[in-house]
């Protein structure tokens, strides 16, 4: 799919399901129960053991469904490529490695740099990235997104860290164009509730899609 293509549908369902988790298994569960939910945006961190083979794994399992698999916690070039060539269609650091851009703009793969600073928006901007990740959100909250677009209505900006389904409508208000989502979405896994997730996911698709319904978000 090209770059356009991913980001569209990343902006289309405004939420990516950022999982984390101690085995392969427990991430395919986690997997599973978000796209039952209606989260079609997977991102697997780097965290996981084993990440790019489980990506490489999944992206064989829904090759051709409406499903996109990226990879996240990505910190340098090199884990970016591994990535990518598993079948990662987009690429998430927790912050900006101009390396990692420039390999991801030559393949044509969105990547999407952490930053939680103006001038770290900026930078990461010049740098061609599409979507920036503003990361750790929970240090300032909803309020940060307002203030990065005062002086740059331009920027195109993701939360992750700290959205929740009681403020994800405050993220949205504030601007963000999509919310990255991980620990309220799947924290079900922890107690083998897997059903838990997916009525989370539900419930996060439902007031997204709500607040764009309001005609909030063109």
């Amino acid at each position: 799919m090209y770059k356009c293509g991913v980001l569209k549908k990343i902006v289309e369902k405004g939420i990516v399901a950022v999982i984390r988790a101690e085995s392969s298994e427990k991430a395919i569960r986690i997997t599973e129960a978000c796209l039952e939910g209606g989260i079609n945006s997977i991102e697997i961190t780097f965290t996981v053991p084993a990440a790019h083979r489980l990506i490489e794994g999944l992206a064989k399992r829904f090759q051709g469904q409406d499903v996109l698999l990226g990879a996240g916690t990505v910190l340098d070039a090199e884990t970016a490529r591994a990535a990518i060539l598993s079948g990662a269609s987009y690429v998430v650091s927790p912050a900006l490695n101009l390396e990692t851009m420039k390999l991801c703009n030559r393949y044509q793969v969105p990547c999407m740099p952490g930053a939680i600073t103006v001038r770290e928006v900026i930078m990461a901007m010049e740098a061609g990235a599409d979507i920036i990740k503003v990361f750790p959100g929970s240090v300032f909250g909803p309020e940060l997104i307002k203030a990065i677009k005062g002086p740059l209505p331009q920027a195109t900006l993701m939360p992750t860290g700290g959205v929740e389904l009681s403020n994800a409508e405050e993220w949205l208000k504030a601007g963000s164009i999509a919310l990255g989502v991980g620990g309220s979405l799947t924290a079900g896994a922890k107690t083998g509730d897997y059903n838990r997730i997916t009525e989370t996911a539900k419930e996060f698709v439902r007031v997204i899609n709500d607040f764009r319904g309001n005609g909030n978000v063109k």
